[in-house]
This record gives structure tokens, C-alpha cells and sequence, in this order.
């Protein structure tokens, strides 16, 4: 039977119908028929209220209740109307072009601060002439109490990034590194070690408002075809600051120890200059660029409590935080692992800056591959047994041949680059898509905080299984590197346990 038209009361039974659709049957398909079936049976033919558009109410109960729309194009900037009724306003996606400034600022801050955090990483022998220290234990810390700050700091990020928006969060991220890194050239220039050491602490407070902003700024501005290449751009340059810290350092100080304070000083004034681009941030985008940007996030108590009972979430989460963890971990002693066996300052920064720029360059190959064909999980699968194959390789890389032989250093370091790098976007995208609605301020900050908890741990514990003087050669860290191996390899379980579920953002804009 065709419906025409609706009685006054036969529209308030609708209002109640499609309630208890909503509320009972979300993801239902059957519910359009019930619905149907309803309204028919309650059709009056001589009402006088204008015809009802079925259509519309199939796509309302598809498209609103399910959470379910068409396919959005991937930085489509038209407008696309959903209406329910004639006199609904139409809802626009559109992609703006000042998205890609909050990508830039969120780069640049991401850069100085990990510039920030690995500083002293490859010219650790260096900072102990300089601060006339004991061991290499104290310049361990510089990098540990950073990761250490970070862990503090997260529920202040989740409530700015809610309160104040992206923009806000990069401003007090701002804040936070040019204190810091000005503290630390105060320090330096006046051998307090203290006052670098609480320099440090400064730029561990600001890091997270910086790392833990792409996943939520990419929800508000991307679609499903861009969100990984957007993440992998704004949270990879996190790596990058720690690569150009492990070059500049070295060729500015390793031939020219009284070049150290100028090092400390361009730094400084290197990030001063990349806070000024958290102005540039926009805020919210006038419209979405697609319907899964429109979805309403849970509270943030809410949002931790469902992250917490999810099962999915947490097999995720450790994985991510082993790995994350032992890469920090790894790009922290890179220089004490190879030193030992004859290795220069140069090439140990430099097979640093390769396990950062390879894995940079294939990360950003491999992620729009990823946001065309949303294969995430089998894109982790693939990596993580890498990665741990890697950790096995690296108590073999460094040999006594020292600079003669690099070759086992710069290929374990370049494919351990690539597959750490390429886990990282896909988690931080992977997460979201699996948890929503739950806020991507509160989950990819949950996994950046294990990741640096566990990689200031790592760091403790490798640093007390580094051999002493009598090791064979002396100071060299297998040890460490073994334990490293073992738990890598233990990390491999909990991906055997992750399901592979749909993804709820990515079928959202598909069915547009």
C-alpha cells in the first residue's frame, strides 16, 4: 500500500516507533521494514498533513540511527544534503584547505619536542666531560624523566584537547618546550646540570599536548580516505626531531666539544621559532568533512571506562606499549650500544637518523596504500614478528670491527625503522575506528602514555644489565639487548587474540 498521508496521531505513534527503533534496534536492518509496516497500517488517506517522504525515513533509520551514510570522497569539497523531510536543513561535508596548517604546526612542535627529549642521546659521552659526571647513568635520565613528565600530564591533555581544541592544546604545548629549552641553555652556559635536568622535565610536560593531539585533530578534519597518511604525517615527525637531534649533535659537538652550549642555543632558538606556528592552528571545521566526524564523542569519564572494559583495547594496548617503549628505549642507548665496539659518534648518530628517516620515508609509502584498501590489522600482523626479529638481529649488529663493518648496524636499524614506523599511524587510527564513540583525545592518549611509561622502565632496566668495566668490550650493553629480544618476541601473543572487526568510521562513510 502506498502512504500518502499521516493523522495527527498516527505521527506521534510514528515519533514513538522510530524511538523505540533507535533505542532497541541501532544497528538493525529489519527495523526500516517495521517501520514500514507501521506506518502503512496507520495511514489515513484524508489527513491534511503533507505526504511523508519514505525515502527519507530509510535514510534517517539507516543513515542517523545506525550511524551509517554514503561513501565520503576523500577531501571532497562540495556539499552533500541529508534531509529527513522537506524542510529539514541540509547537512554539508566539506574539507577545508586550512586543515593542512594544523597539520604544519602539529609537525613543527612534534619535531622540537622529541628534538628535545633525545638532545644528549648521541653525544652521551660528551654531556659526562661537560657536567664533569660519574657514569653515563645521569644522561640516561635526561631522556627517561622526559617519558617519566609525559605519563602526568595526559588527563590535562584529554581536557584541553576537549575544552580548548587543538589549538589550545599546541599553545600550552608551546609554552612548556620554549621554558624548557631556554632553562636548559641556563644550565648549559653555567654547568648546572640540575637546571638542564629540569629543563628536560619542562618539554616532557608540553610533549604530550603535541603527540596526543593528530588522532583527534584528524577525526575533526579528515575522512576515512586520509586519516592514516594525516596521523602518520603529524605523529612521525615526532621520530624526525629525535633523528635531527642524533645528527646535529654529533657534527656540531662530537669535533668541537666547546660547541656545546651553541648546540643547546640553536635548539632553543629552533623551537622558540616552531611554537609561533600553533597560531595558525584553525579551530573547528565549519562543517564536517564527512558523516563520521559528526558522530557525538562520550564524556571523557565515560569514554575511559568503556576504553578500560574493552577487551579489544587493551590486547591492542600492549603491544603498542612494548613497542613504543623498546624504540624509545632503543634510540636512547644507540650510542652506547655502538661505542663500545669501536663505532665513532658519527655513525652512531647516523644509524640513529636511519632507523628514523627509513622508517619516515616507507610509513609514508605504505599509509595511503592503508587509507585506500583499510587493511590496519593485517598491516600490524605483518609488522610486529618484523620487529621482533629485528630486536634478535640487534645483539648481533655491532661487531669489534667497529667503523670497518656498518653494514649490520645501518640494515638493522633501517628495518626496524620501517616496521616500528608503520605500526604507529595504524594503531593510533586502528584504535579509534574499533572504539568509537569514544573520544580519540582520550584512547590515543591512554597508548601514548604506555608507550612512554614502558620505554622509561626499559630504559632503567637495560641501563642496570649494562656491563661494567670488565664486560667484553667494555660498557657494551648485550644484555640488554637480549632482554630487549625476549620480551619484543613476547609481544607477538596478544596479536594472535585481536579480532578483526568492522571498522565503525570507515563503514560509516562508506554507505553515504
Amino acid at each position: 500500500m502506498e502512504l500518502s498521508h499521516l493523522s495527527t496521531e498516527s505521527l506521534k505513534d510514528v515519533d514513538l516507533s522510530l524511538t523505540d527503533v533507535e533505542d532497541h534496534t541501532l544497528h538493525d536492518a529489519s527495523s526500516v521494514d517495521t517501520a514500514h509496516r507501521y506506518l502503512n497500517k496507520n495511514a489515513d488517506s484524508h489527513s491534511t498533513y503533507p505526504p511523508f517522504n519514505m525515502d527519507a525515513l530509510d535514510h534517517s533509520i539507516k543513515g542517523d540511527f545506525a550511524h551509517k551514510a554514503e561513501p565520503c570522497e576523500s577531501d571532497y569539497t562540495g556539499d552533500a544534503e541529508t534531509t529527513f523531510g522537506s524542510d529539514s536543513p541540509p547537512v554539508v561535508y566539506k574539507s577545508y584547505k586550512r586543515r593542512w596548517f594544523g597539520i604544519v604546526a602539529l609537525v613543527l612542535m612534534n619535531i622540537v619536542s622529541s628534538w628535545g627529549w633525545l638532545t644528549f642521546a648521541a653525544i652521551s659521552n660528551l654531556v659526562v666531560d661537560k657536567f664533569s659526571l660519574k657514569s653515563e647513568a645521569p644522561v640516561n635520565w635526561l631522556s627517561t624523566v622526559i617519558l617519566f613528565a609525559f605519563c602526568l600530564t595526559p588527563p590535562a591533555v584529554s581536557w584541553v584537547l576537549h575544552k580548548y581544541n587543538v589549538r589550545g592544546a599546541l599553545l600550552v604545548s608551546g609554552v612548556f618546550v620554549i621554558c624548557g629549552n631556554w632553562v636548559r641553555y641556563a644550565g648549559s652556559k653555567t654547568n648546572n646540570f640540575g637546571a638542564v635536568m629540569f629543563g628536560q622535565i619542562l618539554i616532557g610536560f608540553g610533549q604530550p599536548f603535541a603527540l596526543g593531539a593528530p588522532a583527534y585533530f584528524t577525526d575533526q578534519w579528515f575522512t576515512s580516505k586520509s586519516r592514516v597518511t594525516a596521523n602518520a604525517l603529524a605523529s612521525l615527525s615526532n621520530p624526525l626531531g629525535g633523528a635531527i637531534a642524533q645528527l646535529v649533535g654529533p657534527a656540531m659537538v662530537a669535533a668541537d666539544p666547546t660547541q656545546f652550549d651553541m648546540f643547546i642555543l640553536v635548539t632553543a632558538i629552533v623551537s622558540t621559532a616552531a611554537a609561533a606556528s600553533c597560531l595558525l592552528v584553525p579551530r573547528e571545521p565549519p562543517s564536517p568533512p564527512c558523516p563520521s566526524a559528526t558522530i557525538e564523542k562520550l564524556p571523557l569519564k565515560e569514554s575511559l571506562f568503556k576504553l578500560v572494559k574493552s577487551r579489544y583495547f587493551v590486547t591492542v594496548f600492549f603491544p603498542f606499549a612494548i613497542y613504543v617503549g623498546f624504540f624509545n628505549a632503543f634510540s636512547t642507548f644507540i650510542n652506547q650500544i655502538m661505542l663500545p665496539y669501536g663505532y665513532s659518534e658519527d655513525n652512531a648518530g647516523i644509524a640513529g637518523a636511519l632507523l628514523i628517516f627509513v622508517g619516515i620515508v616507507f610509513t609514508l609509502i605504505i599509509s595511503p596504500i592503508v587509507d585506500r584498501f583499510h587493511f590496519h590489522l593485517w598491516l600490524i600482523r605483518i609488522c610486529v614478528p618484523i620487529i621482533a626479529a629485528c630486536y634478535i638481529g640487534a645483539i648481533f649488529m655491532s661487531t669489534k670491527d667497529g667503523d670497518a663493518q656498518l653494514a649490520g648496524p645501518f640494515i638493522v636499524c633501517a628495518v626496524l625503522g620501517a616496521a616500528s614506523f608503520c605500526l604507529l599511524p595504524t594503531f593510533l587510527e586502528l584504535i579509534p575506528e574499533q572504539t568509537s564513540p569514544v573520544s580519540p583525545a582520550v584512547s590515543s592518549n591512554i597508548l601514548w602514555v604506555g608507550g612512554q611509561f614502558f620505554g622509561a622502565i626499559f630504559i632503567i632496566i637495560m641501563n642496570a644489565l649494562k656491563d661494567g668495566e670488565n664486560g667484553d668490550p667494555p660498557g657494551n650493553m648485550r644484555r640488554a639487548m637480549i632482554f630487549e629480544a625476549v620480551i619484543a618476541c613476547v609481544g607477538i601473543i596478544p596479536m594472535l587474540f585481536i579480532p578483526a572487526l568492522p571498522s565503525n568510521r570507515i563503514a560509516m562513510d562508506q554507505k553515504r
